[in-house]
């Protein structure tokens, strides 16, 4: 098949491109580096901005006792009788003396449930949840409203931060289920409307304490 003078034109000057070394147009995203800029700048802010940017609720405590006095605070302006927590190591800090509706009733019953969290990425205001947490994966998507308890040491910057963390913490056990949950659950497949709380809970807190 004999090839027009136009088409070999062009075949020639790609085989020409092709034989050029071509210059990354952003090497420094290259290897192991982030694109993303982190010098500077508080892991706690970012993750607040882009948390509540997504329609999260951000409280921050300085300690544990200020963690108690807010959520107190906020079981009495819900007016919620059942706020559900399978976690032992926030029923150690939580007791159901200091918290009268802690525990009322059953899963199915609670108007919100407490869990803990594995990591907090700052950058995209994800909240990382595994089902190898005592609260499973069903107890983060059933309840209608989800509020997570984290520490300042559990924040990181990036996803892979995330990820990298996992892999030391779990070796080769890593739970079966990891999520990433960013703001509360919505959609906006009916008719391009947004709705929140579709497929799960329709309000999410975080509060952070400082260690």
């Amino acid at each position: 098949m004999k090839i027009s003078p136009a088409k070999e034109n062009i075949l020639k000057r790609v085989r020409n491109a092709l034989s050029q070394s071509v210059q990354l147009p952003f090497p420094n995203s290259e290897g192991n580096s982030s694109v993303f800029r982190t010098e500077n700048e508080s892991l706690e802010l970012k993750f607040a901005e882009e948390f509540t940017r997504l329609q999260g609720k951000f409280v921050y405590c300085t300690g544990k006792a200020e963690l108690l006095d807010s959520l107190r605070s906020l079981c009495e302006n819900k007016e919620w009788h059942s706020v559900f927590c399978k976690t032992p190591s926030l029923l150690k800090i939580i007791r159901e003396e200091e918290l009268p509706s802690l525990n009322k009733g059953t899963m199915h019953e609670a108007d919100a449930a407490i869990t803990d969290c594995e990591y907090l990425v700052a950058r995209t205001g994800s909240v990382v949840l595994s089902s190898a947490q005592p609260s499973g994966r069903a107890l983060p998507v059933y309840a209608p409203v989800h509020i997570m308890i984290a520490f300042t040491h559990q924040l990181v910057f990036d996803l892979k931060d995330a990820i990298s963390k996992l892999k030391d913490k779990y070796g080769n056990d890593i739970p079966s289920a990891i999520s990433f949950a960013t703001g509360p659950s919505r959609t906006a497949d009916i008719e391009k409307t947004l709705v929140v709380g579709i497929h799960g809970p329709k309000e999410v807190y975080v509060f952070l304490v400082d260690e």
